[in-house]
């Protein structure tokens, strides 16, 4: 029963569906953007902490329930428009597959690594998110279309925030999933064809959301672009991001 008790509150913040539905029902009402980023870089280092000292033995069961969790939460991106609720999705996605991680007896630093690798590109996209709220008054896809053209260089940053959060290479999400979907294949392979259909979803949602943001006819009013401070200041997070993940390849590879 203790180990049920474990598993259910860890699945709070490694989402687990049903309780998957609280982080975003929480991140709904969060309006304050510091506050987001703050539920993005802890909540699943908070599982990851209740799971690591439990020193529980996780059942057969959690794996097809977290392939599940996230194979539900990527297929509901799809009809998403508005980004900071298409980044929570996401996110319930991403750690739900750190139960398989769990399940594959990774290191402790390796899984919190993971973790914040993870929801480092979220936590970029929020902010991102926050600037289009501010330009435009929402963060809606089909609201507002030629980002390319109306305010280019946060576009650039924009599409590739996204490409990093959906596990394109050489961002580290890639290689942890690549790792997962080969430690599985041999064992599980209904498990590793999940985890490539998952992978498929997050690229098709992660399209259309740049489709419907950067795509289209441009507005003819005038929108200050992003400052070159604010570029830089991505850009190092994005290539700090992508060593993190050539580094991590060597490591998990």
């Amino acid at each position: 029963m203790t180990d049920l008790l474990i598993i259910l509150l860890a699945g709070f913040f490694l989402p687990l569906f049903p309780m998957s539905m609280v982080f975003n029902a929480i991140l709904d009402k969060v309006e304050r953007c510091w506050i987001r980023v703050l539920l993005f870089l802890t909540w699943p280092l908070i599982g990851l902490f209740i799971l690591l000292n439990s020193k529980l033995i996780l059942p057969e069961w959690l794996l097809p329930l977290a392939l599940f969790t996230s194979a539900l939460y990527a297929l509901r991106m799809l009809s998403l428009r508005e980004v900071n609720q298409w980044s929570g999705f996401l996110a319930t996605s991403l750690w739900g597959l750190l139960w398989l991680a769990i399940m594959q007896a990774t290191p402790a630093e390796l899984l919190y690594a993971y973790a914040i690798s993870m929801s480092t590109p979220l936590v970029l996209l929020i902010l991102l998110s926050t600037g289009l709220e501010q330009r435009f008054g929402a963060a809606y896809t089909g609201l507002y279309g030629g980002l390319a053209r109306t305010i280019p260089r946060f576009a650039g940053i924009l599409v590739t925030v996204v490409i990093a959060a959906i596990a394109t290479p050489l961002f580290p999400t890639f290689f942890i999933m690549l790792d997962m979907v080969v430690e599985t294949t041999s064992a599980t392979p209904l498990a590793a064809i999940a985890l490539l259909l998952i992978w498929l979803l997050w690229s098709w949602a992660g399209a259309r959301l740049i489709q419907g943001l950067i795509v289209g006819r441009a507005s003819d009013v005038k929108i200050a672009d992003m400052e070159m401070t604010s570029i830089g200041l991505y850009s190092m997070v994005l290539l700090a991001l992508v060593v993190g993940g050539i580094y991590l390849s060597g490591v998990i590879l």
